[in-house]
């Protein structure tokens, strides 16, 4: 079957299968009265793909044939069909929802407790307690509910449906199959072993393993344990999965050594080795953001792009800005080059004819607002010094044009406060400091009796000029107390700013 082949109803025999035998039971024999329709769209699957995807399915239980002998891989598939297939393919059973009547159903019906189970777990829909089990499945409808399913972002499922993806396309049984093996393959597993590693540049790896990890491994702590690197070579942040694949992560370390071959063990198993990496990161401009702030700007049209635009974590939230890199790190034919985790990354700060100065990075600066701009900070208590020019180096990145002339920048100024709760009060500048300027900012609560709180931003809580400060070591408001706002430190200022906790 070429690329411009139309999904015809064809049969696919047993005897096209080779030796694979396929189990009929009374409910796949009364399946074959519903499956008449034909899909009317294109596919550049071929006839093989197709074929080594049912085997594969049946072997695993999970896809059988129908009473003529066949599997119909041409024909449209049905919502009865696919809640089937899904069932099998991720094995909820033991999962559980909310219960539901699906008044179209009839109880005995061989799909009774797959629809019924799906629309539990909110992975099919059943509007007014309708399934409607005989309806043809989209391609879109296709590319939620497996995405759903098996809890993965939906721009990876549609990357693995992109050789018969069409945008009013009706799927097929055969289409189905090839998705639905492509993503068995990607279910998370405790078991899971690497299978290759290599060095990106100089503070990431490309690390595949066999399966995707669970989420418990993906954890920064436990994945702190589990990933041992020889040297001094450490894990910075936790591996994140990428987008479109089926288990292969970018991996943060610390800054690697050129000249050094580093060995990997994985939960005490050896994993291999690599070559630490020279490849530095292009970025283009430092700028002063604030009197104790800078960024460094890097450009996607440089083809370098933060690796929140390519890891299935993330691509929900950056729509139609994500993307997929092949395993060369490509798109578009273009080789990319990706900013992993700033976590515990530094620079160094240079005025002209002082000391240098070592310049952390602000968390979860790296890419907001729709920018590539990580901030850095001097530390507590020092501001950079308005006419004196700066000079930034690092051993992560190269810096196109690394100095800038300070200047003064007036504080930001604290208009309201609120509580949130007993624990967490909004904070509200006068203005909008814009990406996560809030970070690492914190603000004290004196009561009337001299009791001082502390409140600390919460990462990623900001709306425009608002953000969420969390009180810290287990502080609590006292309801009815008045509390007066002051900023820590010189980053805003407050004048008679007050809360109570009704």
């Amino acid at each position: 079957m070429n690329s411009t082949t139309r999904k015809i109803a064809t049969f696919l025999t047993i005897t096209a299968l080779g030796t694979a035998v396929f189990p009929l039971t009374a409910n796949q024999v009364h399946a074959a009265t519903y499956v008449t329709n034909i899909a009317a769209t294109t596919t550049q699957l071929t006839q093989q793909q197709i074929e080594a995807a049912i085997k594969d399915l049946n072997s695993l239980g999970i896809m059988n044939g129908y009473a003529d002998q066949s599997m119909g891989e041409h024909r449209a598939i049905t919502r009865a069909e696919l809640a089937s297939l899904v069932f099998k393919t991720f094995n909820l059973e033991s999962k559980t929802g909310e219960t539901v009547e699906l008044t179209d159903v009839n109880p005995n019906a061989w799909y009774a407790p797959y629809a019924s189970k799906l629309v539990e777990l909110g992975i099919m829909q059943a509007n007014d307690g309708q399934f409607n089990p005989q309806t043809q499945v989209s391609d879109a409808e296709l590319e939620q509910v497996v995405s759903k399913a098996m809890q993965r972002d939906v721009k990876s499922v549609h990357h693995w449906m992109s050789e018969f993806y069409s945008e009013n396309g009706t799927a097929t049984r055969g289409e189905t199959a090839v998705l639905l093996q492509t993503a068995h393959q990607a279910i998370p597993s405790e078991q899971a072993q690497i299978k290759s590693v290599r060095s990106l540049n100089a503070i990431t790896l490309i690390v595949t393993f066999d399966k995707p990890l669970t989420a418990a491994d993906e954890a920064f702590a436990k994945a702190q344990t589990d990933f041992a690197f020889s040297g001094e070579l450490t894990l910075t942040n936790m591996p994140r999965l990428k987008t479109g694949s089926i288990a292969t992560y970018i991996v943060p370390t610390s800054v690697q050594d050129a000249s050094e071959v580093y060995n990997l063990t994985y939960k005490g198993q050896d994993a291999g080795s690599f070559e630490g990496s020279a490849t530095k990161i292009n970025m283009t401009t430092v700028s002063q953001v604030t009197n104790d702030t800078f960024e460094i700007e890097a450009l996607q049209v440089n083809s370098v792009v933060d690796y929140g635009y390519i890891i299935s974590a993330y691509s929900g939230g950056r729509g139609a800005n994500a993307f997929v890199l092949n395993d060369q790190e490509q798109a578009g034919g273009k080789t990319v080059q990706i900013i992993s985790s700033m976590q515990a990354r530094q620079v160094v700060i240079t005025p002209e004819g002082g000391e240098p100065i070592v310049a952390r990075y602000v968390p979860f600066t790296q890419s907001t607002d729709g920018k590539q701009e990580p901030k850095f900070r001097l530390p507590e208590g020092q501001t950079l010094k308005s006419g004196v020019t700066y000079t930034v180096s690092s051993d992560w990145a190269n810096i196109e044009n690394a100095s800038f002339t300070a200047k003064s920048f007036d504080a930001l100024v604290v208009a309201s406060a609120q509580a949130v709760s007993g624990t967490s009060i909004e904070v509200t500048l006068d203005q909008d400091p814009g990406d996560e300027l809030f970070s690492g900012r914190s603000v004290t609560l004196t009561s009337a009796s001299g009791d001082v709180l502390t409140a600390t931003y919460k990462y990623s809580s900001r709306k425009g000029a608002t953000g969420v400060f969390d009180l810290t070591n287990d502080g609590k408001l006292t309801p009815g107390t008045t509390y007066t706002i002051n900023p820590v430190g010189d980053w805003s200022i407050a004048s008679s700013v007050t809360l109570t906790l009704e």
